[in-house]
């Protein structure tokens, strides 16, 4: 049987999705992987639907995986939780047909990012908010960000060592609003490069603080060239809130198209 999971997780205390930790920090995936073996008392491998990087977190990061062991969706959600650091949970399972894919079936992946705007740093939530002391324009932020729409060549939002064949994206939706003292920048794409949510945030917070006009992202853009846009912002304030999947596939609505 092939099962799809949604977990969630606080990334903090991990090395990222996938690469191997270092002084006693452990990977998500070898973490859940360790989990699912127990239960299934076999070794089990996942496949996920978006690695995130070391301090990113997951909403509803979605993983498939194979197993010949006769559990109830039910088992495998609670047997694998109950396995799991306070950090990791498994919020649904759904047994899925042989040819889905985790990766390969999805059609979009989301993510949110999120800042505390004062001049004090945040006590609580820190764990899950980046902070930025300077006072920003959230609405010139969102014009600014609409540049950005389409299929694009993303090279100037790209990480030297991110391994993608091409830096071309379809960036399906990006939004910046503020909640009170919170901003927050929610982007849809296709799929997205290493580190591109986070250049791009970086390059937002640029125009927000004043320091660069609106027009300064597309000319970023078009640049295709890493060292034209703003810093890497922070990973704490950046959450994985899942993929997107086509309705056939009968998924949770949360990841359904």
């Amino acid at each position: 049987m092939r099962y799809a999971l949604g977990v969630e997780y606080d990334g903090s205390e991990f090395k990222g999705w996938q690469q191997l930790g270092e002084s006693g920090c452990a990977s998500v995936q070898a973490t859940l992987q360790d989990a699912l073996s127990s239960v299934a008392d076999a070794p089990i491998h996942v496949v996920c639907a978006g690695r995130t990087d070391a301090g990113v977190h997951g909403e509803c990061q979605v993983v498939h995986f194979d197993s010949e062991v006769a559990r109830t969706p039910r088992g495998w959600m609670l047997g694998t939780t109950t396995r799991l650091p306070p950090s990791v949970c498994v919020r649904w399972c759904v047994p899925v047909d042989e040819e889905f894919n985790a990766r390969f079936s999805a059609r979009a992946r989301r993510y949110r990012y999120r800042l505390m705007n004062r001049q004090v740093r945040p006590a609580l939530y820190r764990q899950t908010l980046s902070w930025e002391r300077r006072p920003l324009d959230a609405d010139a932020m969102h014009r600014a960000a609409q540049a950005l729409l389409g299929e694009n060549d993303f090279s100037s939002f790209r990480s030297a060592q991110c391994q993608a064949l091409h830096a071309r994206r379809e960036l399906q939706a990006i939004s910046v609003r503020r909640h009170g003292e919170v901003v927050e920048v929610e982007v849809q794409a296709n799929a997205f490069l290493h580190h591109m949510v986070r250049n791009i945030v970086g390059s937002l917070l640029m125009v927000g603080a004043g320091e660069k006009p609106e027009s300064w992202i597309a000319d970023v853009l078009a640049a295709r060239d890493r060292n034209q846009a703003g810093p890497t912002a922070p990973p704490q304030g950046l959450v994985f809130v899942g993929p997107l999947y086509p309705e056939h596939w009968q998924l949770p609505a949360e990841v359904t198209l």
